[in-house]
């Protein structure tokens, strides 16, 4: 394993597999899948509740009752408690296609019309088992249902277009319906008895009265395509829902028998699945689109309005970019949607808004997604000025335009940038500029222009003099960049020049010819590095400043799909159809790590704080994060995580983080390194976290800031968690049971039995043990480990002890050595206790010397004071060790008060600066 490992997958929602629904008390749950995993959603708030580890192959049908999930894949049913897989169903020697609930069972249908009664109760696969049902050679089952008040009998549906009804006690076919010609796409249950609704391939929708064989109305699909869904209503109003192929959702009136509503544009693709929630007025839908939605029939007129959804891309994302200090990822994708996800929460994640499409769809009487902006190609972002105005620009397909989005509303912006060329040519490349100010276009036609975002009036075009037409590039503009003072602007050309111009004055500097056309270019502007990646396959990288190329990267076996560059500028990460992500050293000029995966990753991002890396894959729908584990362990040397010029096979992330088991050996030892309460013999890992990269560098400990914070305020922290009234003796407590207070203010209980002298006894050596302690019998463990480091000096263990305890376990540590009685001091009495703070004191001026874990030693030292400060006054022996830490730390604190001053009147200066 690499630097990066897989960490999930964002953005999936639902696939083409219908869903299963389950009612738990108030509140109801549904069950959805994603390829090879599956995922549960409170119905109440559509918030993801639980997510399922990732199985072999493709999940086909899905079921669930109580704590357990059934997911059908390939041959086999696998059976989940919660998260936890359980057993294993395996009887099956075709695809399992449906799952059905009866009951205390799950009938199991395979494709070769395969009928298994499994009982849920039973997990032994050999128990579980009950009994099986063979449908018939020519007849392919596509479709089960159970007919409410029909004890132990199911329908099966064919794709010849007949029903079979079965009794699976018995095991026996009842009745044959012949059906309509037409193969049978679901068959769902209606509130009235005996009556069923069927939809066909056809198009139509029949309501059959089973029980007389008889058609009852038959409705027609308002849109071509099969019939996949249906639901009736079950509050009292004889309604049916029925979805379609081409996503539209048609509503009809039983008691009229005719078309009630018709939901155009409910999705994008096939509907999957229907469902009337029980006694509301309340539709959830499905689709192939990836996402789902609940619509409630609430208006005056009964039409359906959407209440809440979730939803992904439904089709693949080629653009993304960290936004928002690493909280946020933008992208885009060939489904015309620009989305905002959520890292930390799903329910965040949305889709920016691109004005009032329905209505407008509507009137002109198209689908929303033609009425939609192409496909993003490019798009720039600054969050400087994301309260003031637009501070997004995208690019899109075939389309002369940029357009401006303003972020903190999630909307469309106001401005579109159009280009004052004579002959108007797609947009293919666009930037901010680091201020936020100015937005930077180029084209097909290799024009480039600049324009004001607030107004969105352009201010000028860089033109070169030396072309034959006037204009930037002659060929077609790939990639802009600008300088982080806005002093300069990097354009790249298709036919493989790379110019920089004056951002201002809008005049040629300089130019480099790369050699080959050129496909990305990225700019990092703390360095002043920019990267360039060709059709020839090699990666460049230019000193702006020094006008020169630096660095060239070989390694890449097919076209380069994307660049971006680490924050603190040190790596350059990079993306190719040949499968590979591959990361570089800047510094060392060097691949440090190469993963393979299996699908060819078409975009990248890292995030600022480079403990996240987001890609996007050909032909799948999500976002998929891996995580730096360079961030999460204590490894002393980058060495242990590269692997040089070797590729190595990595899996996809999962909608849900890996499992442990499936954790190498190597992971392992990083989640060791990285467990709070350490191993003292074997542990001197915590000097990874800080390790110095000089020797007069400051180092921080890297914990949470609650851990030495509390340290510094534990007294008040004891004071507001002081219980407000004393506890009580137990009014009813057993006479002859007497309770001891034990140091730690616990109460024992100790049997007070007269004639048992030996329970006497016992409660004694209770008593005298309670009061006696681990004070007079030497030094603690944590005394001892210290004693034993003061030889060769090597607090390492010390300091990773007092890191793995917590804030109350530090003080009581510190106390265990307390003299109370500071005024009659003998060092013949006390010499335990007066050794331990010797000790101790030695600890921290190795530790401010080292300038190692700094913040967590002060919180220390402040503790350690307030305990032993008056003993440290009264004895000659302490105040010497005392005075040597009193000017370590002066002159510590000097060094740094000097640095942050120089940062003071630094930010200071620029932040008056006009640039």
């Amino acid at each position: 394993m690499g630097i990066f490992e897989p960490f999930r997958a964002l953005g999936y929602i639902t696939d083409g597999t219908p869903f299963a629904v389950q009612r738990r008390g108030m509140e109801t749950f549904i069950t959805l899948s994603t390829g090879k995993a599956w995922q549960i959603y409170n119905c109440a708030k559509l918030n993801l509740v639980l997510a399922g580890p990732e199985l072999v192959k493709k999940i086909r049908a899905l079921a669930s009752w109580r704590d357990f999930t059934f997911a059908a894949s390939g041959c086999d049913i696998v059976v989940f408690k919660r998260t936890h897989q359980v057993a294993t169903w395996s009887g099956h020697k075709a695809k399992v296609a449906f799952l059905l609930l009866f009951g205390k069972h799950i009938l199991s249908l395979d494709l070769q019309g395969s009928l298994l009664i499994w009982t849920a109760v039973e997990l032994d696969p050999n128990k579980a088992l009950v009994g099986q049902i063979k449908l018939g050679e020519k007849f392919y089952p596509s479709c089960i249902m159970h007919p409410d008040t029909y004890l132990n009998k199911v329908i099966v549906g064919s794709e010849e277009g007949t029903l079979q009804l079965w009794n699976i006690n018995t095991q026996k076919k009842l009745y044959e319906f012949k059906g309509w010609g037409s193969s049978i796409r679901c068959c769902v249950s209606s509130p009235a008895l005996d009556v069923v609704g069927i939809g066909c391939a056809d198009g139509k929708i029949h309501v059959h009265n089973l029980r007389f064989d008889e058609e009852v109305v038959t409705f027609t699909h308002t849109t071509r395509g099969a019939v996949t869904a249906l639901a009736f209503r079950t509050d009292g109003q004889p309604l049916l829902a029925a979805g379609g192929s081409s996503g539209v959702i048609s509503v009809w009136n039983l008691e009229k028998k005719r078309l009630h509503s018709v939901i155009k544009d409910a999705h994008y693709s096939s509907i999957c699945s229907l469902y009337f929630f029980a006694n509301e007025p309340v539709l959830m839908s499905s689709s192939t689109d990836n996402s789902i939605k609940m619509w409630i029939f609430d208006t005056s007129d009964g039409e359906a309005r959407l209440l809440r959804f979730r939803s992904g891309h439904s089709a693949p994302p080629t653009c993304i970019r960290y936004y928002g200090k690493g909280r946020h990822i933008l992208s885009a994708g060939q489904d015309r949607a620009f989305r905002f996800f959520s890292v930390i929460q799903d329910q965040q994640s949305k889709e920016l808004s691109q004005g009032h499409v329905a209505k407008r769809a509507k009137k002109l009487k198209l689908k929303e997604e033609e009425i939609k902006l192409p496909p993003v190609i490019a798009f720039g972002a600054a969050e400087i000025r994301e309260r003031d105005w637009c501070n997004v620009v995208t690019c899109h397909l075939d389309d002369p335009c940029a357009y401006t989005w303003r972020l903190q509303n999630f909307v469309i912006g106001e401005h579109i940038l159009r280009p004052s060329c004579e002959v108007p040519t797609a947009v293919k490349a666009c930037s901010i500029s680091t201020c936020g100010n100015f937005a930077v276009i180029g084209t097909e036609g290799g024009w480039i222009e600049r324009f004001n975002l607030q107004s969105g009036f352009s201010r000028g075009s860089y033109i070169d003099i030396g072309e034959e037409e006037p204009c930037g590039h002659h060929g077609a503009v790939v990639g802009l960049a600008c300088e982080a003072m806005n002093a300069l602007l990097i354009s790249g050309g298709y036919n493989g020049d790379i110019k920089v111009w004056d951002f201002k004055g809008r005049d040629l500097k300089f130019r480099w010819e790369v050699g080959a056309p050129l496909v990305k270019i990225v700019y990092h502007a703390g360095n002043g590095l920019l990267a360039t990646a060709a059709d020839d396959m090699i990666l460049r990288l230019y000193d702006v400043t020094a006008v020169r190329i630096v660095r060239k990267f070989v390694g890449h076996m097919d076209r380069v799909t994307d660049l971006c560059f680490s924050e603190d500028g040190k790596w350059l990460l990079s993306s190719s159809m040949d499968g590979t992500i591959r990361i570089w050293d800047v510094i060392s000029s060097r691949q440090l790590d190469a993963i393979h995966v299996d699908a060819a990753p078409t975009a990248l991002s890292i995030s600022p704080n480079m403990d996240m890396l987001a890609t996007t894959h050909v032909d799948k729908n999500g976002i998929y994060l891996w995580a730096n584990r360079m961030m999460y362990s204590g490894a002393e040397d980058i060495e242990s995580f590269i692997s040089g010029e070797q590729v190595v096979n990595v899996p996809m992330p999962t909608v849900s983080s890996r499992k442990d088991s499936e954790d190498t050996e190597d992971d392992t030892l990083v989640k060791d390194r990285a467990i709070k309460k350490l191993d003292i013999s074997n542990s001197l890992i915590g000097n990874a976290c800080s390790a110095q990269l000089t020797p007069g560098l400051v180092t921080l400990a890297m914990l949470p800031k609650t851990q030495w914070q509390s340290l510094v305020n534990l007294d008040i922290i004891k004071m507001r968690n002081k219980p407000i009234e004393p506890p009580k003796k137990p009014e009813k407590a057993p006479f002859f049971l007497q309770s001891l207070s034990t140091l730690s203010g616990e109460r024992i209980f100790v049997h007070n039995s007269v004639s048992d002298s030996g329970n006497q006894n016992e409660a004694e050596k209770v008593k005298t043990a309670a009061q006696s302690g681990n004070k007079n019998e030497g030094f603690s463990a944590f005394m001892k480990l210290l004693h034993s480091c003061m030889e060769t000096r090597d607090f390492a263990s010390v300091t990773d002890y007092l890191k793995s305890l917590s804030p109350s376990a530090v003080d009581l540590e510190l106390r265990m050595l307390q003299i109370i009685d500071n005024e009659n001091i003998t060092e013949t009495e006390h010499a335990i206790e007066l050794k331990g703070i010797g000790m101790l004191l030695d600890y921290f001026i190795s530790e401010v010397f080292c300038n190692n874990n700094f913040e967590f030693v002060q919180a220390l030292i402040r503790l350690f004071l307030k305990i032993h400060g008056e003993t440290i006054r009264r004895q000659i022996s302490l105040q010497e060790k005392a005075r040597q830490l009193l000017e370590l730390q002066s002159s510590t604190w000097q060094r740094l008060d000097t640095s942050f001053q120089n940062a003071r009147c630094m930010i200071t200066f620029l932040s008056n600066s006009q640039f």
